[in-house]
C-alpha cells in the first residue's frame, strides 16, 4: 500500500490546528504527524518528522510564517509548503511565495478543498486561489517593486506567442481548463505550453510565474479606485 501523505500543520491558534487536523482524520491518504505554534517550533519539528507538506499559517509569533517557510525550503528542500491566509488575504502572502512556499489558500478553506490541494502539492504542483490570487498581486505586487521596474526574466524573449498567451492568462488567474477553453485548445496541449514555460522562464511553479508575470510588466496591476 502507498504510505499517507505526512503532514505537520502549524498555527498559533489551537482551534484553527485542531479543525485542520479533524478535516484530516478521516482521510486515509494523510497523517497529521505534528502540530506547531509558531514557525520556531515548525522548523523543529519538520526536521524532527520529516513531513511531506507543511500547512503553514502567515502570522505567527517566534517566527512567521515566511521566515519559517524561507527556512524549510533552504533546509529541507523535499518538505512542500502550503500557505494559509485569512479571507481577505494577506499582504504577505507573497512574500511566502517568494520564500518557497508551493501556494496558499484562504483559511475557510473547505475539507473536500484541502485534501484535493494537498494532493496537488505532494505531487510537485503549485495550488492557487485563482481569483484571490490576482486581487493580492494587484493590491502588492507592484505597490511594493521598486520605482525602476526590473528586467522580464533572462529567457522571456525565448517565448512563443502562445506560451506568453498562456502566461498571461496564467497571471490573470485562470486555471489550465479556463485557459485551454479561452484559447480552443486540449487540456494536455496547455499543460505542455505551462511546461515549456516554466522551463524558458526558470520559475518552479505558477505561484512564481505569476509573480514573474506582474513584475516583468507581462501584466499591469489594477490601481485602487
Amino acid at each position: 500500500m502507498t504510505p499517507p501523505v505526512t503532514v505537520l500543520i502549524a498555527d498559533d491558534q489551537p482551534l484553527v490546528r485542531r479543525g485542520l487536523a479533524l478535516m484530516l482524520a478521516p482521510e486515509p491518504d494523510f497523517e497529521v504527524v505534528a502540530e506547531a505554534a509558531d514557525g520556531a517550533e515548525a522548523v523543529r519539528l519538520a526536521h524532527e518528522h520529516r513531513p511531506d507538506v507543511v500547512i503553514m499559517d502567515i502570522r505567527m509569533p517566534v517566527l512567521d510564517g515566511i521566515a519559517a517557510t524561507e527556512r524549510l525550503t533552504a533546509e529541507l528542500p523535499d518538505c512542500r509548503v502550503l500557505a494559509l491566509s485569512t479571507f481577505d488575504m494577506d499582504e504577505h502572502v507573497v512574500a511566502a511565495l517568494r520564500a518557497g512556499a508551493c501556494g496558499f489558500l484562504p483559511k475557510d478553506i473547505s475539507p473536500e478543498d484541502l485534501v484535493a490541494a494537498l494532493h496537488v502539492v505532494r505531487d510537485g504542483e503549485a495550488i492557487l486561489a485563482p481569483r484571490l490570487l490576482t486581487r493580492l498581486i494587484s493590491r502588492h505586487v507592484t505597490a511594493s517593486a521598486p520605482a525602476v521596474a526590473p528586467p522580464a526574466p533572462a529567457n522571456a524573449d525565448g517565448l512563443t506567442p502562445r506560451e506568453r498567451e498562456v502566461w498571461r492568462l496564467i497571471a490573470t488567474g485562470l486555471d489550465n481548463a479556463e485557459i485551454a477553453d479561452r484559447l480552443g485548445l486540449s487540456a494536455s496541449t496547455v499543460k505542455n505550453h505551462i511546461t515549456g514555460l516554466f522551463a524558458k522562464l526558470a520559475v518552479r511553479d505558477r505561484a512564481q510565474a505569476v509573480i514573474a508575470a506582474y513584475e516583468s510588466g507581462l501584466v499591469a496591476a489594477r490601481r485602487e479606485a
